[in-house]
């Protein structure tokens, strides 16, 4: 039986990509889902997907709206009579050089990928400890491991989600509060197309580490195989990424050496290149 089955989880980014496939599976594994993002239209198709007539809700929101987010969470909660589950899957990348980007752009991504998924979830969390237990599953990155180029902000707010949810899962797991960090490589969905550029605007272009990723359906299989093995940190990456996280670990001054070679020999320029 799947230790889904009959739960409620809420998924936030459930329109495309990593969300999508991770909503999807969750239906086939018998859950209750609450549909997250901003795109009604996207959701409904997504809602319909993953059957079950009126069992999953879509629930369309903006996650940066910091105000709305009280009532927000109250009614997700009272639609559903509780939340299990809460996936903080939300977020936009970047594919800039830090010499160029505006200070406005990290906020944009800080926002997106580090403050709003807080702030969800410091509403969620003393609701589920009231009701005896919980599980966050959040999706952040191997740019969250190590400091990845073009990254700069992107890989700040990653590296920031470990800090916040590393500190919740020990103060709350006495409480029944269970905590999953997934770190997902290049995984083939629209993540660099929807990426930001170092003015803000969407680069609209994909590049070959994404072209030639995991495919979707794939990291979400890890993903929740990870977590159904009761695994806190899970990692979804292969090839040089996965190397990448090892050698970070283990031989940091190498790995350091070895990526600013690699940016030397024209990581960033290839990065530019629209494919």
């Amino acid at each position: 039986m799947s230790m889904f089955k009959d739960q409620t989880v809420w998924v936030t980014g459930a329109s495309s990509g990593i969300g999508e496939a991770l909503s999807l599976a969750l239906a086939r594994q018998g859950a209750r889902l609450i549909l997250s993002g901003r795109k009604v239209a996207e959701l409904e198709r997504v809602a319909t997907a993953c059957g079950g007539g009126n069992r999953h809700t879509i629930l369309p929101f903006d996650t940066t709206d910091y105000p709305a987010l009280p009532g927000i969470v109250a009614d997700a909660w009272d639609r559903a009579g509780g939340i299990d589950v809460l996936v903080n899957n939300a977020g936009v990348s970047q594919r800039s050089l830090a010499l160029e980007t505006s200070l406005d752009v990290y906020r944009t991504l800080l926002e997106v990928d580090l403050y709003a998924p807080i702030a969800l979830s410091q509403l969620v969390l003393p609701r589920m400890v009231a009701r005896g237990g919980g599980r966050f599953i959040t999706i952040a990155s191997v740019a969250g491991k190590i400091g990845a180029p073009m990254r700069s902000g992107y890989s700040a707010a990653k590296h920031g989600l470990y800090g916040y949810f590393d500190a919740i899962r020990a103060e709350t797991a006495a409480q029944g509060i269970k905590v999953h960090m997934v770190a997902p490589g290049s995984v083939k969905t629209n993540v660099s197309r929807n990426a930001l550029t170092a003015n803000g605007s969407t680069r609209g272009t994909s590049d070959e580490a994404i072209e030639h990723g995991m495919p979707v359906a794939q990291a979400v299989r890890q993903m929740l195989d990870g977590i159904a093995r009761g695994k806190r940190d899970i990692l979804v990456a292969q090839g040089r990424e996965r190397l990448a996280v090892t050698m970070r670990r283990f031989w940091p001054e190498k790995a350091f050496d070895l990526i600013a070679d690699a940016v030397a020999k024209g990581y960033a320029q290839n990065m530019r290149v629209n494919r």
